[in-house]
């Protein structure tokens, strides 16, 4: 009788004379021994000598048939009339009363690959950054106020989670501001101070603020991402 044993699944030939012994075995009595190839523990029964005991079953798992190579019939004249690619597009939100300063702001932005969004209130604009994530935001020091102190807005920036805030680039537009002012951009929370007078040269501001803030800052960000922070 030839059986596998069930610890290695080596296939083992049971003697006449053991088998005969097994057979005359009352159907609830075993009889232990060993592998003679691993050694390890084997019980022996009445019902290992039925026919269909005789072998362990063993299956060879199906071929799973790969799929097939892709057509590239296309190759030989170019023709290629697949979607174009959807990069990720930056967003920016845009707080700036209607007029000449807020379309030079908009056209800067767009110039440089942000997709501007307006609001039409400041309320609305605290309820959206809580859903969408801004990487620049624009405001201005009297939009829906009297002035950055009593800003509503900006009191949200201000006591937003670092977690959030500090991948927003944030910049404050007014007469109070001096352009470039890193001190006065630090003691207002924000990455970037813009006199209103200096608007129409905003595209230029930008193309010199933003390498310098990404060269500072690029590195400290990728280190928190990938710390999950």
């Amino acid at each position: 009788m030839i059986f596998s044993c069930p610890n290695c699944e080596r296939q083992l030939e049971l003697p006449k004379k053991i088998a005969d012994n097994v057979r005359e075995l009352p159907a609830e009595k075993t009889i232990a021994t060993k592998c003679p190839k691993c050694g390890g523990a084997i019980t022996l029964h009445p019902g290992m000598l039925s026919p269909s005991a005789g072998k362990k079953a063993r299956t060879k798992p199906r071929a799973v048939a790969p799929p097939p190579p892709p057509d590239i019939s296309w190759l030989k004249d170019g023709r290629y009339e697949g979607k174009p690619a959807i990069e990720d597009v930056p967003m920016a939100l845009v707080l700036i009363d209607e007029g000449p300063a807020r379309d030079q702001v908009i056209h800067t932005l767009e110039g440089l690959g942000y997709k501007a969004e307006l609001v039409n209130s400041a309320a609305e604009a605290i309820e959206k950054i809580q859903f969408v994530n801004y990487a620049c935001v624009v405001l201005h020091s009297l939009y829906s106020s009297n002035g950055i102190n009593t800003n509503e807005f900006h009191k949200k920036m201000c006591a937003m989670h670092m977690s959030k805030r500090r991948f927003i680039f944030y910049i404050l537009i007014g007469k109070e501001f001096r352009t470039f002012y890193n001190l006065q951009a630090l003691a207002y929370s924000a990455n970037l101070v813009v006199n209103e007078e200096e608007v129409p040269s905003f595209d230029t501001i930008l193309r010199k603020a933003i390498p310098e803030y990404e060269e500072l800052f690029g590195p400290i960000m990728e280190e928190l991402r990938y710390h999950g922070r």
